[in-house]
């Protein structure tokens, strides 16, 4: 019995009767956009991600630059 069921499992063809171009391709898992509205979750690039090791060091470099953007400028006709 097994020999069989293993041999039906690898032997698996597409029928030619399916037209692959009428098929749409939806996103599943975190790709699908319907997922992330109203959601914060952010995918960082890996790179990124090696820099930023947990949730809170992501927040603590977002709130060092939300500070560094409230600090007022000087111009020269204030000198």
């Amino acid at each position: 019995m097994k020999k069989n069921s293993t041999k039906k499992q690898d032997d698996y063809e597409l029928r030619k009767e399916y037209d692959l171009s009428k098929m749409t391709v939806l996103p599943r898992g975190r790709f699908d956009p319907k997922r992330r509205i109203g959601s914060n979750v952010v995918v960082l690039e890996p790179e990124i991600a090696k820099a930023f090791p947990s949730d809170e060091a992501v927040n603590e470099a977002l709130r060092l630059i939300l500070k560094a953007t409230k600090i007022p400028q000087k111009t020269a006709a204030s000198r």
